[in-house]
């Protein structure tokens, strides 16, 4: 079954130095993006993470730091990568969790203003473990019926993620071929911030998830306790989580 789309769509996958949000950096990235119209488009590189790669992470995708010394960073691709996504929807494995929040931070970090208020996400893991619950080349096995080579190529990766989402809607009825609906469907919980550390509560209000303040809301926090927001500005969190603070004190100054 082919995707119903009102917009483009960009299928992804990160290999990266680690699963540090915050702090790790991506060293392969492979965008495959399909259109309304239905033609296809896609573009791998491999990125300098101006950092280490861990041994034990160069054991998982095959990528040392002498593959990628010369390649071009992040700072100099984020121009191409955000040019490929802006007018898109987006989607993955494990994307919601991971890939979108670390590529955030990095389109950030290059001084790109990137979120996510006019485009939706599907997250193909979430409807595998929702019907069937297991892995990616387990998955790709189960409805594709085709071993996975090169698994953890960000490339083959993301064209794996790709047809196990036509697949599950083949196979699964009660799934609408929409994205937005399909984005619905994978959203694990409502979050703010990619991160988790602002959510919503039942009546639709931003709240903290974490620490002292757990279950309050953001506006209250920020305005009885004035230095927390900047202990947190300060603090190890993602750039994304700051700029959604930023964001709400904004709101709350401009509405009194």
């Amino acid at each position: 079954m082919e995707l119903k789309l009102n917009r483009p769509i960009c299928f992804f996958d990160l290999e990266t130095t680690g699963i540090d949000v915050a702090r790790d950096r991506i060293v392969e990235i492979s965008v495959f993006k399909v259109f309304p119209n239905g033609n296809k488009e896609s573009k791998t590189w491999l990125v300098n993470p101006t950092i280490p790669i861990p041994p034990q992470t160069t054991a998982v995708h095959g990528i040392t730091d002498e593959k990628v010394a010369n390649e071009p960073t992040f700072n100099e691709l984020a121009p191409h990568v955000y040019n490929m996504i802006k007018d898109s929807d987006l989607a993955g494995f494990n994307s919601d969790r991971f890939d979108i929040p670390l590529l955030a931070e990095e389109l950030l970090r290059a001084g790109v203003d990137f979120d996510m208020k006019n485009r939706v996400s599907v997250d193909v893991q979430t409807i595998f473990h929702k019907k069937e619950e297991r892995t990616l080349s387990a998955a790709y096995k189960f409805y594709c019926n085709q071993s996975l080579e090169n698994a953890h190529s960000a490339e083959a990766d993301t064209m794996a993620t790709y047809e196990i989402l036509k697949a599950q809607l083949d196979r699964y009825e009660d799934l609408e071929n929409d994205m937005k609906l399909l984005s619905e469907y994978t959203t694990r919980k409502k979050t703010v911030d990619f991160a988790g550390f602002i959510t919503l509560n039942k009546e639709g209000k931003e709240v903290f998830s974490f620490g002292k303040h757990k279950g309050v809301l953001v506006e209250e926090v920020l305005e009885k306790e004035p230095g927390y927001y900047s202990w947190l500005q300060n603090a190890d969190f993602p750039l994304y989580t700051k700029k959604v603070l930023t964001a709400i004190k904004l709101r709350k100054l401009n509405t009194k």
